[in-house]
Protein backbone atom coordinates (compact mmCIF):
# COMPACT_ATOMS: atom_id res chain seq x y z
CA UNK A 1 0.00 0.00 0.00
CA UNK A 2 1.33 3.44 -0.99
CA UNK A 3 0.28 6.59 0.78
CA UNK A 4 -0.71 9.64 -1.24
CA UNK A 5 -0.84 13.33 -0.40
CA UNK A 6 -4.48 12.92 0.62
CA UNK A 7 -3.50 10.35 3.25
CA UNK A 8 -0.89 12.67 4.74
CA UNK A 9 -3.22 15.67 4.64
CA UNK A 10 -5.95 13.69 6.39
CA UNK A 11 -3.51 12.53 9.05
CA UNK A 12 -2.43 16.11 9.62
CA UNK A 13 -6.03 17.27 9.98
CA UNK A 14 -6.86 14.46 12.44
CA UNK A 15 -3.74 15.24 14.49
CA UNK A 16 -4.63 18.93 14.43
CA UNK A 17 -8.18 18.28 15.66
CA UNK A 18 -7.06 15.91 18.42
CA UNK A 19 -4.45 18.39 19.65
CA UNK A 20 -7.05 21.17 19.39
CA UNK A 21 -9.54 19.42 21.70
CA UNK A 22 -9.92 21.32 24.95
CA UNK A 23 -7.10 23.70 24.10
CA UNK A 24 -8.90 26.95 24.85
CA UNK A 25 -10.45 25.72 28.11
CA UNK A 26 -7.28 24.09 29.44
CA UNK A 27 -5.76 26.37 32.10
CA UNK A 28 -2.01 27.03 32.16
CA UNK A 29 -0.45 23.85 33.51
CA UNK A 30 2.02 24.35 36.32
CA UNK A 31 4.81 24.64 36.51
CA UNK A 32 6.70 24.85 33.20
CA UNK A 33 3.99 25.95 30.76
CA UNK A 34 3.06 29.28 32.42
CA UNK A 35 6.76 30.12 32.70
CA UNK A 36 7.06 29.84 28.93
CA UNK A 37 3.85 31.83 28.46
CA UNK A 38 4.80 34.59 30.88
CA UNK A 39 8.33 34.93 29.47
CA UNK A 40 6.91 35.18 25.95
CA UNK A 41 4.32 37.74 27.03
CA UNK A 42 7.01 39.83 28.72
CA UNK A 43 8.95 39.84 25.45
CA UNK A 44 5.91 41.38 23.78
CA UNK A 45 5.20 43.96 26.47
CA UNK A 46 8.85 44.96 26.96
CA UNK A 47 9.95 44.78 23.33
CA UNK A 48 13.09 42.90 24.47
CA UNK A 49 13.38 39.80 22.29
CA UNK A 50 16.89 38.83 23.38
CA UNK A 51 16.82 38.55 27.17
CA UNK A 52 14.35 35.88 28.34
CA UNK A 53 12.81 36.73 31.73
CA UNK A 54 10.13 35.51 34.13
CA UNK A 55 9.06 38.61 36.05
CA UNK A 56 12.33 40.33 36.96
CA UNK A 57 14.45 37.16 36.97
CA UNK A 58 16.40 35.89 33.94
CA UNK A 59 15.17 32.57 32.55
CA UNK A 60 18.46 31.21 31.23
CA UNK A 61 17.52 27.59 30.51
CA UNK A 62 17.67 27.47 26.71
CA UNK A 63 17.97 29.89 23.78
CA UNK A 64 15.10 32.11 22.71
CA UNK A 65 13.76 30.05 19.78
CA UNK A 66 10.61 28.70 21.42
CA UNK A 67 9.79 32.10 22.93
CA UNK A 68 10.08 33.74 19.50
CA UNK A 69 7.62 31.23 18.08
CA UNK A 70 5.15 31.85 20.91
CA UNK A 71 5.62 35.61 20.55
CA UNK A 72 4.93 35.39 16.81
CA UNK A 73 1.75 33.33 17.24
CA UNK A 74 0.50 35.59 20.05
CA UNK A 75 1.26 38.84 18.21
CA UNK A 76 -0.59 37.60 15.14
CA UNK A 77 -3.54 36.63 17.35
CA UNK A 78 -3.34 40.00 19.10
CA UNK A 79 -3.38 41.84 15.77
CA UNK A 80 -6.52 39.96 14.72
CA UNK A 81 -8.45 39.77 18.01
CA UNK A 82 -7.07 42.54 20.21
CA UNK A 83 -4.82 42.90 23.29
CA UNK A 84 -7.01 40.71 25.52
CA UNK A 85 -5.40 37.58 24.05
CA UNK A 86 -2.15 38.29 25.91
CA UNK A 87 -3.56 36.68 29.07
CA UNK A 88 -5.28 33.83 27.26
CA UNK A 89 -3.51 30.50 26.97
CA UNK A 90 -4.36 29.38 23.43
CA UNK A 91 -2.19 31.81 21.38
CA UNK A 92 0.96 30.57 23.12
CA UNK A 93 0.00 26.97 22.33
CA UNK A 94 -0.25 27.48 18.57
CA UNK A 95 3.39 26.45 17.82
CA UNK A 96 2.91 23.08 19.55
CA UNK A 97 -0.43 22.63 17.76
CA UNK A 98 1.13 23.21 14.34
CA UNK A 99 4.11 21.01 15.24
CA UNK A 100 1.79 18.15 16.25
CA UNK A 101 -0.12 18.45 12.97
CA UNK A 102 3.17 18.11 11.04
CA UNK A 103 4.82 15.40 13.15
CA UNK A 104 2.13 12.79 12.52
CA UNK A 105 2.14 12.86 8.68
CA UNK A 106 5.95 13.04 8.70
CA UNK A 107 6.07 9.92 10.86
CA UNK A 108 3.70 8.17 8.46
CA UNK A 109 5.83 9.25 5.50
CA UNK A 110 9.02 7.93 7.12
CA UNK A 111 7.31 4.67 8.07
CA UNK A 112 6.16 4.28 4.48
CA UNK A 113 9.68 5.04 3.22
CA UNK A 114 11.27 2.49 5.55
CA UNK A 115 8.62 -0.23 5.25
CA UNK A 116 5.19 0.33 3.64
CA UNK A 117 2.07 2.45 3.79
CA UNK A 118 0.13 0.47 6.39
CA UNK A 119 3.19 0.56 8.66
CA UNK A 120 3.36 4.32 8.27
CA UNK A 121 -0.33 4.75 9.07
CA UNK A 122 -0.17 2.52 12.14
CA UNK A 123 3.01 4.24 13.37
CA UNK A 124 1.30 7.62 13.01
CA UNK A 125 -1.69 6.36 15.00
CA UNK A 126 0.47 4.92 17.79
CA UNK A 127 2.44 8.14 18.14
CA UNK A 128 -0.60 10.42 17.81
CA UNK A 129 -2.42 8.71 20.70
CA UNK A 130 0.56 8.07 22.98
CA UNK A 131 -0.01 9.64 26.39
CA UNK A 132 3.18 11.70 26.45
CA UNK A 133 2.73 13.07 22.94
CA UNK A 134 -0.88 14.02 23.62
CA UNK A 135 0.05 15.80 26.85
CA UNK A 136 2.95 17.73 25.31
CA UNK A 137 1.04 18.67 22.16
CA UNK A 138 -1.55 20.46 24.30
CA UNK A 139 0.99 22.66 26.08
CA UNK A 140 2.97 25.78 25.23
CA UNK A 141 6.28 24.14 26.10
CA UNK A 142 9.26 23.35 23.93
CA UNK A 143 8.94 19.58 23.57
CA UNK A 144 6.53 19.17 20.64
CA UNK A 145 8.36 21.77 18.53
CA UNK A 146 11.69 20.15 19.46
CA UNK A 147 10.30 16.76 18.42
CA UNK A 148 9.38 18.19 15.01
CA UNK A 149 12.91 19.54 14.59
CA UNK A 150 14.59 16.26 15.62
CA UNK A 151 12.22 14.20 13.46
CA UNK A 152 13.10 16.40 10.47
CA UNK A 153 16.80 15.98 11.25
CA UNK A 154 16.46 12.18 11.41
CA UNK A 155 14.59 12.09 8.10
CA UNK A 156 17.37 14.09 6.46
CA UNK A 157 19.97 11.76 7.96
CA UNK A 158 18.23 8.76 6.43
CA UNK A 159 17.83 10.46 3.05
CA UNK A 160 21.56 11.22 3.08
CA UNK A 161 22.38 7.61 3.94
CA UNK A 162 19.98 6.33 1.28
CA UNK A 163 21.52 8.54 -1.43
CA UNK A 164 25.06 7.48 -0.66
CA UNK A 165 24.11 3.81 -0.46
CA UNK A 166 22.74 4.10 -3.99
CA UNK A 167 26.10 5.58 -5.06
CA UNK A 168 24.42 8.86 -5.93
CA UNK A 169 25.53 12.20 -4.49
CA UNK A 170 23.36 13.55 -1.69
CA UNK A 171 21.29 16.44 -3.11
CA UNK A 172 22.55 19.78 -1.85
CA UNK A 173 19.14 20.80 -0.36
CA UNK A 174 19.19 17.69 1.87
CA UNK A 175 22.68 18.48 3.18
CA UNK A 176 21.78 22.12 3.80
CA UNK A 177 18.48 21.06 5.39
CA UNK A 178 20.34 18.84 7.87
CA UNK A 179 22.52 21.70 9.08
CA UNK A 180 19.55 24.09 9.13
CA UNK A 181 17.53 21.76 11.37
CA UNK A 182 20.57 21.35 13.62
CA UNK A 183 20.89 25.13 13.87
CA UNK A 184 17.19 25.54 14.60
CA UNK A 185 17.46 22.80 17.22
CA UNK A 186 20.30 24.67 18.89
CA UNK A 187 18.09 27.77 18.99
CA UNK A 188 15.36 25.69 20.62
CA UNK A 189 17.18 23.56 23.17
CA UNK A 190 20.90 24.18 22.88
CA UNK A 191 23.40 21.27 22.84
CA UNK A 192 20.70 18.65 23.53
CA UNK A 193 19.93 18.38 19.78
CA UNK A 194 23.50 17.30 19.08
CA UNK A 195 22.76 13.97 20.78
CA UNK A 196 20.32 12.68 18.12
CA UNK A 197 21.77 14.84 15.35
CA UNK A 198 25.30 13.47 15.65
CA UNK A 199 24.87 10.17 17.49
CA UNK A 200 22.46 8.69 14.92
CA UNK A 201 24.80 8.97 11.89
CA UNK A 202 27.82 7.85 13.96
CA UNK A 203 25.97 4.82 15.36
CA UNK A 204 24.52 3.94 11.94
CA UNK A 205 27.99 4.17 10.38
CA UNK A 206 29.33 1.81 13.05
CA UNK A 207 26.53 -0.73 12.48
CA UNK A 208 26.89 -0.53 8.69
CA UNK A 209 30.71 -0.48 8.89
CA UNK A 210 30.63 2.36 6.41
CA UNK A 211 31.70 5.93 7.19
CA UNK A 212 32.03 7.18 3.61
CA UNK A 213 28.39 8.23 3.40
CA UNK A 214 28.99 10.91 6.07
CA UNK A 215 30.63 13.01 3.35
CA UNK A 216 27.14 13.58 1.97
CA UNK A 217 26.50 16.05 4.81
CA UNK A 218 29.23 18.34 3.41
CA UNK A 219 30.81 18.68 6.87
CA UNK A 220 33.68 20.76 5.48
CA UNK A 221 31.33 23.76 5.28
CA UNK A 222 27.93 22.58 6.57
CA UNK A 223 28.68 23.47 10.18
CA UNK A 224 28.95 27.10 9.07
CA UNK A 225 25.24 27.00 8.13
CA UNK A 226 24.38 25.70 11.60
CA UNK A 227 26.39 28.36 13.40
CA UNK A 228 25.11 31.11 11.12
CA UNK A 229 21.64 30.44 12.56
CA UNK A 230 22.56 30.43 16.26
CA UNK A 231 25.60 32.73 16.55
CA UNK A 232 23.86 36.12 16.15
CA UNK A 233 21.61 35.50 19.12
CA UNK A 234 24.48 33.94 21.11
CA UNK A 235 26.55 37.07 20.66
CA UNK A 236 23.61 39.30 21.56
CA UNK A 237 22.72 37.38 24.74
CA UNK A 238 26.39 37.25 25.77
CA UNK A 239 26.51 41.04 25.64
CA UNK A 240 23.11 41.59 27.28
CA UNK A 241 23.60 39.06 30.10
CA UNK A 242 27.30 39.83 30.64
CA UNK A 243 28.09 36.13 30.25
CA UNK A 244 25.43 34.90 32.70
CA UNK A 245 23.39 33.08 30.05
CA UNK A 246 26.06 30.55 29.12
CA UNK A 247 27.24 30.01 32.68
CA UNK A 248 23.67 29.29 33.81
CA UNK A 249 22.17 27.53 30.78
CA UNK A 250 25.14 25.29 30.01
CA UNK A 251 27.02 25.22 33.31
CA UNK A 252 24.14 25.03 35.76
CA UNK A 253 21.15 23.81 33.73
CA UNK A 254 22.63 21.48 31.09
CA UNK A 255 25.71 20.09 32.86
CA UNK A 256 24.03 20.35 36.26
CA UNK A 257 21.31 17.95 35.13
CA UNK A 258 23.95 15.39 34.20
CA UNK A 259 25.47 15.19 37.67
CA UNK A 260 22.59 16.11 39.98
CA UNK A 261 18.82 15.71 39.96
CA UNK A 262 17.43 19.23 39.64
CA UNK A 263 14.11 20.42 41.09
CA UNK A 264 13.50 17.07 42.86
CA UNK A 265 13.73 15.17 39.58
CA UNK A 266 16.79 13.07 40.45
CA UNK A 267 16.04 9.41 39.70
CA UNK A 268 18.10 6.27 39.04
CA UNK A 269 18.71 4.72 35.59
CA UNK A 270 15.71 2.79 34.32
CA UNK A 271 13.16 5.52 35.03
CA UNK A 272 12.25 6.08 31.37
CA UNK A 273 11.85 2.35 30.85
CA UNK A 274 9.69 2.08 33.97
CA UNK A 275 7.25 4.80 32.87
CA UNK A 276 7.16 3.68 29.24
CA UNK A 277 4.03 1.57 29.76
CA UNK A 278 2.10 4.74 30.61
CA UNK A 279 4.01 7.28 28.50
CA UNK A 280 3.62 5.35 25.23
CA UNK A 281 0.20 3.85 25.97
CA UNK A 282 -1.61 2.39 23.96
CA UNK A 283 1.45 1.34 21.94
CA UNK A 284 3.64 0.24 24.86
CA UNK A 285 2.44 -3.38 25.06
CA UNK A 286 2.86 -3.86 21.32
CA UNK A 287 6.36 -2.39 21.55
CA UNK A 288 7.20 -5.02 24.17
CA UNK A 289 5.85 -7.73 21.89
CA UNK A 290 7.95 -6.31 19.05
CA UNK A 291 11.31 -6.74 20.80
CA UNK A 292 11.99 -10.35 19.65
CA UNK A 293 11.06 -9.45 16.07
CA UNK A 294 13.24 -6.35 16.14
CA UNK A 295 16.17 -8.46 17.33
CA UNK A 296 15.58 -11.05 14.61
CA UNK A 297 15.49 -8.33 11.92
CA UNK A 298 18.32 -6.26 13.39
CA UNK A 299 20.43 -6.56 10.25
CA UNK A 300 17.89 -4.75 8.08
CA UNK A 301 19.08 -1.26 7.15
CA UNK A 302 15.78 0.31 8.22
CA UNK A 303 16.02 -1.35 11.64
CA UNK A 304 19.66 -0.30 12.05
CA UNK A 305 18.69 3.30 11.33
CA UNK A 306 15.83 3.32 13.83
CA UNK A 307 17.94 1.62 16.50
CA UNK A 308 20.70 4.18 15.90
CA UNK A 309 18.09 6.87 16.50
CA UNK A 310 16.65 5.36 19.68
CA UNK A 311 19.48 3.78 21.68
CA UNK A 312 22.07 6.60 21.95
CA UNK A 313 19.41 9.15 22.91
CA UNK A 314 17.72 6.80 25.37
CA UNK A 315 20.97 5.73 27.05
CA UNK A 316 22.13 9.33 27.52
CA UNK A 317 18.93 10.34 29.26
CA UNK A 318 18.83 7.20 31.39
CA UNK A 319 22.39 7.99 32.49
CA UNK A 320 21.94 11.63 33.50
CA UNK A 321 20.75 12.32 37.04
CA UNK A 322 17.78 14.58 36.23
CA UNK A 323 14.90 12.69 34.64
CA UNK A 324 11.57 13.82 33.24
CA UNK A 325 9.38 11.65 30.96
CA UNK A 326 9.55 14.05 28.00
CA UNK A 327 13.34 13.76 27.72
CA UNK A 328 12.98 10.62 25.54
CA UNK A 329 10.01 11.90 23.51
CA UNK A 330 12.28 12.47 20.43
CA UNK A 331 12.69 8.68 20.17
CA UNK A 332 8.95 8.00 20.00
CA UNK A 333 8.51 8.25 16.19
CA UNK A 334 11.22 5.62 15.72
CA UNK A 335 9.68 3.40 18.42
CA UNK A 336 6.25 3.80 16.80
CA UNK A 337 7.60 2.77 13.38
CA UNK A 338 9.39 -0.32 14.72
CA UNK A 339 6.28 -1.29 16.69
CA UNK A 340 4.08 -0.87 13.62
CA UNK A 341 6.49 -2.89 11.46
CA UNK A 342 6.34 -5.76 13.95
CA UNK A 343 2.55 -5.86 13.49
CA UNK A 344 2.32 -5.31 9.73
CA UNK A 345 5.52 -6.64 8.12
CA UNK A 346 7.09 -9.31 10.33
CA UNK A 347 5.45 -12.63 11.11
CA UNK A 348 4.60 -13.98 14.53
CA UNK A 349 7.45 -15.79 16.30
CA UNK A 350 7.34 -18.73 18.71
CA UNK A 351 8.40 -17.59 22.18
CA UNK A 352 9.84 -19.51 25.15
CA UNK A 353 7.64 -19.95 28.20
CA UNK A 354 9.53 -17.38 30.31
CA UNK A 355 9.02 -14.74 27.59
CA UNK A 356 5.30 -15.47 27.44
CA UNK A 357 5.11 -15.10 31.22
CA UNK A 358 6.87 -11.70 31.15
CA UNK A 359 4.68 -10.45 28.30
CA UNK A 360 1.60 -11.57 30.21
CA UNK A 361 2.67 -9.57 33.27
CA UNK A 362 3.35 -6.52 31.12
CA UNK A 363 0.00 -7.07 29.43
CA UNK A 364 -1.78 -6.94 32.78
CA UNK A 365 -0.13 -3.58 33.51
CA UNK A 366 -1.17 -2.36 30.05
CA UNK A 367 -4.77 -3.53 30.54
CA UNK A 368 -4.96 -1.85 33.95
CA UNK A 369 -3.76 1.43 32.42
CA UNK A 370 -6.25 1.15 29.56
CA UNK A 371 -9.23 0.55 31.84
CA UNK A 372 -8.02 3.38 34.07
CA UNK A 373 -8.00 5.71 31.06
CA UNK A 374 -11.59 4.74 30.31
CA UNK A 375 -12.87 5.61 33.79
CA UNK A 376 -10.31 8.12 35.10
CA UNK A 377 -12.25 11.16 33.95
CA UNK A 378 -15.46 10.17 35.69
CA UNK A 379 -13.58 9.26 38.87
CA UNK A 380 -11.74 12.61 38.89
CA UNK A 381 -14.94 14.57 38.37
CA UNK A 382 -16.77 12.77 41.13
CA UNK A 383 -13.80 12.93 43.54
CA UNK A 384 -13.19 16.66 43.18
CA UNK A 385 -16.54 18.08 42.07
CA UNK A 386 -19.09 15.40 43.07
CA UNK A 387 -20.57 15.66 39.59
CA UNK A 388 -20.71 13.87 36.25
CA UNK A 389 -20.27 15.09 32.68
CA UNK A 390 -22.39 13.97 29.75
CA UNK A 391 -19.40 14.33 27.43
CA UNK A 392 -17.24 12.18 29.69
CA UNK A 393 -20.09 9.69 30.08
CA UNK A 394 -20.31 9.30 26.30
CA UNK A 395 -16.52 8.86 26.19
CA UNK A 396 -16.73 6.04 28.74
CA UNK A 397 -19.50 4.37 26.76
CA UNK A 398 -17.43 4.64 23.57
CA UNK A 399 -13.99 3.77 24.92
CA UNK A 400 -14.78 0.85 27.23
CA UNK A 401 -16.13 -1.60 24.58
CA UNK A 402 -13.13 -0.84 22.37
CA UNK A 403 -10.77 -1.54 25.26
CA UNK A 404 -12.53 -4.82 26.00
CA UNK A 405 -12.31 -5.65 22.29
CA UNK A 406 -8.57 -4.95 22.32
CA UNK A 407 -8.14 -7.30 25.31
CA UNK A 408 -10.06 -10.10 23.59
CA UNK A 409 -8.14 -9.65 20.34
CA UNK A 410 -4.82 -9.83 22.20
CA UNK A 411 -6.01 -13.05 23.86
CA UNK A 412 -6.75 -14.42 20.37
CA UNK A 413 -3.29 -13.23 19.18
CA UNK A 414 -4.81 -10.80 16.66
CA UNK A 415 -2.39 -8.08 17.62
CA UNK A 416 -2.81 -5.77 14.62
CA UNK A 417 -6.56 -5.53 15.10
CA UNK A 418 -6.02 -5.11 18.85
CA UNK A 419 -3.67 -2.18 18.20
CA UNK A 420 -6.30 -0.38 16.13
CA UNK A 421 -8.92 -0.98 18.86
CA UNK A 422 -6.54 0.40 21.46
CA UNK A 423 -5.88 3.50 19.33
CA UNK A 424 -9.63 4.06 19.11
CA UNK A 425 -9.90 3.66 22.89
CA UNK A 426 -7.20 6.28 23.41
CA UNK A 427 -8.77 8.80 21.02
CA UNK A 428 -12.18 8.62 22.68
CA UNK A 429 -10.85 8.57 26.26
CA UNK A 430 -8.52 11.51 25.65
CA UNK A 431 -11.25 13.54 23.98
CA UNK A 432 -13.48 12.92 27.00
CA UNK A 433 -10.75 14.08 29.39
CA UNK A 434 -9.95 17.29 27.53
CA UNK A 435 -13.53 18.22 26.61
CA UNK A 436 -15.61 16.86 29.47
CA UNK A 437 -13.37 16.66 32.54
CA UNK A 438 -10.44 19.06 32.80
CA UNK A 439 -12.49 22.23 32.10
CA UNK A 440 -14.85 21.30 34.95
CA UNK A 441 -12.24 20.49 37.63
CA UNK A 442 -12.67 23.79 39.44
CA UNK A 443 -11.15 22.48 42.68
CA UNK A 444 -7.73 22.05 41.06
CA UNK A 445 -8.01 25.01 38.70
CA UNK A 446 -7.04 27.44 41.45
CA UNK A 447 -5.12 30.04 39.45
CA UNK A 448 -7.96 30.86 37.00
CA UNK A 449 -10.40 31.25 39.92
CA UNK A 450 -7.98 33.41 41.91
CA UNK A 451 -7.17 35.59 38.91
CA UNK A 452 -10.84 36.05 38.05
CA UNK A 453 -11.67 36.99 41.65
CA UNK A 454 -8.69 39.36 41.77
CA UNK A 455 -9.90 41.19 38.66
CA UNK A 456 -13.36 41.51 40.19
CA UNK A 457 -12.47 42.71 43.69
CA UNK A 458 -9.16 44.57 43.29
CA UNK A 459 -9.50 48.03 44.85
CA UNK A 460 -7.48 49.91 42.20
CA UNK A 461 -6.87 49.43 38.47
CA UNK A 462 -3.14 49.04 39.24
CA UNK A 463 -3.61 46.71 42.23
CA UNK A 464 -0.92 44.10 42.88
CA UNK A 465 -1.65 40.62 44.21
CA UNK A 466 0.64 39.44 47.05
CA UNK A 467 0.49 35.67 47.49
CA UNK A 468 2.63 33.98 50.17
CA UNK A 469 0.69 30.70 50.43
CA UNK A 470 0.07 29.92 46.77
CA UNK A 471 3.04 30.63 44.53
CA UNK A 472 2.50 28.79 41.25
CA UNK A 473 3.75 30.39 37.99
CA UNK A 474 0.25 30.15 36.48
CA UNK A 475 -0.89 32.77 38.97
CA UNK A 476 1.70 35.23 37.63
CA UNK A 477 0.58 34.63 34.04
CA UNK A 478 -3.12 35.06 34.82
CA UNK A 479 -2.98 37.79 37.51
CA UNK A 480 -0.20 39.88 36.01
CA UNK A 481 3.57 40.19 35.78
CA UNK A 482 3.74 42.31 38.94
CA UNK A 483 2.18 39.58 41.13
CA UNK A 484 4.33 39.07 44.23
CA UNK A 485 5.13 35.46 45.15
CA UNK A 486 6.82 36.13 48.48
CA UNK A 487 7.24 34.26 51.75
CA UNK A 488 5.06 35.28 54.70
CA UNK A 489 7.58 37.63 56.31
CA UNK A 490 8.44 39.42 53.05
CA UNK A 491 4.72 39.65 52.21
CA UNK A 492 4.09 41.43 55.52
CA UNK A 493 6.94 43.87 54.88
CA UNK A 494 5.69 44.53 51.35
CA UNK A 495 2.14 45.22 52.56
CA UNK A 496 3.44 47.59 55.25
CA UNK A 497 5.45 49.53 52.68
CA UNK A 498 2.83 49.39 49.92
CA UNK A 499 -0.61 49.20 51.58
CA UNK A 500 -2.41 51.22 48.94
CA UNK A 501 -3.99 49.01 46.28
CA UNK A 502 -2.16 45.80 47.35
CA UNK A 503 -4.34 42.75 47.84
CA UNK A 504 -3.15 39.85 49.99
CA UNK A 505 -4.00 36.22 49.17
CA UNK A 506 -3.17 33.90 52.06
CA UNK A 507 -4.07 30.42 53.27
CA UNK A 508 -6.06 30.12 56.50
CA UNK A 509 -3.27 28.24 58.28
CA UNK A 510 -0.77 31.05 57.55
CA UNK A 511 -2.88 33.98 58.80
CA UNK A 512 -1.71 33.86 62.42
CA UNK A 513 1.93 33.85 61.36
CA UNK A 514 1.29 36.74 58.99
CA UNK A 515 -0.49 38.69 61.73
CA UNK A 516 2.52 38.27 63.99
CA UNK A 517 4.67 40.11 61.46
CA UNK A 518 2.00 42.83 61.20
CA UNK A 519 1.69 43.48 64.97
CA UNK A 520 3.55 46.82 64.89
CA UNK A 521 1.58 48.02 61.89
CA UNK A 522 -1.36 50.40 62.25
CA UNK A 523 -3.02 49.02 59.14
CA UNK A 524 -6.51 47.54 59.32
CA UNK A 525 -7.54 44.67 57.09
CA UNK A 526 -10.77 43.96 55.27
CA UNK A 527 -11.77 40.50 54.07
CA UNK A 528 -12.64 40.34 50.39
CA UNK A 529 -13.74 36.72 50.03
CA UNK A 530 -12.16 33.27 49.97
CA UNK A 531 -11.40 30.42 47.57
CA UNK A 532 -10.91 26.74 48.45
CA UNK A 533 -9.15 24.17 46.31
CA UNK A 534 -6.23 21.82 45.78
CA UNK A 535 -2.81 22.78 44.48
CA UNK A 536 -2.19 19.81 42.17
CA UNK A 537 1.53 20.62 41.95
CA UNK A 538 2.09 19.56 45.56
CA UNK A 539 -1.25 18.09 46.66
CA UNK A 540 -1.87 20.73 49.33
CA UNK A 541 -5.47 21.63 50.19
CA UNK A 542 -5.80 25.41 50.44
CA UNK A 543 -8.36 27.73 52.00
CA UNK A 544 -7.31 31.08 50.52
CA UNK A 545 -8.64 34.45 51.68
CA UNK A 546 -8.24 37.90 50.10
CA UNK A 547 -7.38 40.79 52.44
CA UNK A 548 -7.14 44.51 51.73
CA UNK A 549 -5.16 46.78 54.09
CA UNK A 550 -5.56 50.49 54.72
Amino acid sequence: MKLTFRHYALLGIVAFLLALAGRTTLPPLDRDEPRYMEASEQMITSGNYIDVRFQDKPRYLQPAGIYWLEVASTKISQHILGPQVLRQTWPYRIPSLIAAALIIPLTAWLGCLLFDGITGLLAAGLLMTSTLFVAESHMATIDTVLLLDILSTEILIFLTFKSEKRNTPTPLPIAIGYWVTMGLGLMLKGPVVLIPGLATPICLSFLEKNYRWLKGFRPQWGWLVMFAIVLPWCIAIEIVSHGDFFSKSIGRNFLGKVAHGQEAHGLPPGFHLAVFALAFWPGSFFTALALPKIWKNRNLTSVKFLISWIIPHWLVFEAIATKLPHYVLPTYPAIAILTAASLTVWKQMPLPRWAKFLFSLYGLIWISLGLSFCFAGSILLYTFEHSFSLTEGLAVIGATPLMIGAILLIYRKKHLQAAFCAIGTAIIAQAGLFLGVIPHLEAVNLSPRVAQAFETIKPCPESILVSPSYSEPSLVFLAGEKTKLLNIEDSAHYIQQNPKCSLLLIDKKDISKFNAYMEKSNLTKTTYGSIKGVNYSNGHHLDLTFFYFK
